[in-house]
């Protein structure tokens, strides 16, 4: 990367990086202890129940392969490539899986959590409650779709190309859209196609997020789940 990129990097810059990159790995290990400490002493104490065990073993094994995934990322960006003389970067392939598996256990994580804290709330299933359901679902899915386009973004420093918007420089749809061959590849490896795309989805998102509050409105429901639709609203329009 030095001799590639960095020519001028001094050492206090080299070790903020290097800091950095150790604070997140010291976390990662951190992380993987809070899960497999607690989980070994519930375990021998009888304090889990035959399904909530299921879960467990599956989010310390989760735990585990986003570590394997976060080397196997990293060493991607230390790989020396034949006949290139790009900037060197991790794979945006490898990123975006190690972006969505810490996706998966965070929310799996927070699911099995609440799940224990919250009792379920036993609703009438209505034809409206259930349309609600898999409409939020169907929100999660491209929600869950925009954050993985965000690793190929940054993968691939795809940011960089335009910066402005809601217009790509002085075009809504560029010219080099589809400049790879063949057609697929542009949806990973190109920067203009990673970048409208990723923008295509957000705006999608806040457009669905924004359909599902409002109607959520038409629906009796729960103050806890007015609260979180309302509150998903919110960090939508934030993010």
């Amino acid at each position: 990367s030095f001799n590639s990129l960095n020519h001028d990097m001094t050492l206090p810059e080299f070790k903020f990086i290097w800091y950095m990159e150790y604070s997140h790995r010291m976390w990662g290990r951190l992380v993987g202890l809070a899960y497999i400490l607690p989980a070994a002493y519930f375990w021998r104490r009888g304090w889990l129940s035959r399904p909530l065990k299921g879960r467990v073993l599956a989010l310390c094994g989760l735990v585990c392969f986003q570590g394997l995934l976060g080397w196997y990322m990293v060493k991607s960006g230390l790989e020396e490539k034949p006949d290139s003389y790009d900037i060197p970067r991790v794979s945006q392939y490898r990123l975006a899986a190690h972006l969505g598996s810490a996706l998966v256990l965070y929310s799996a994580s927070l699911w099995t959590g609440l799940s224990l804290l919250l009792p379920q709330h036993k609703l009438p299933e209505t034809k409206q409650l259930l349309r609600l359901r898999q409409y939020a679902h169907g929100t999660t899915a491209l929600i869950f779709l925009t954050a993985l386009s965000g690793a190929f973004v940054a993968g691939l420093d795809a940011g960089l190309v335009y910066n402005s918007f809601p217009k790509m420089g002085e075009r809504w749809i560029p010219d080099d859209l589809l400049a790879f061959s063949p057609m697929l590849r542009n949806i990973f490896e190109n920067p203009t196609t990673v970048q409208f795309d990723h923008r295509i989805l957000g705006v999608a998102s806040v457009t669905a997020v924004t359909a599902l509050y409002l109607f959520s409105r038409k629906i009796p429901l729960p103050r806890r789940t007015r609260m979180a639709v309302t509150s998903l609203l919110a960090v939508a329009c934030m993010q």
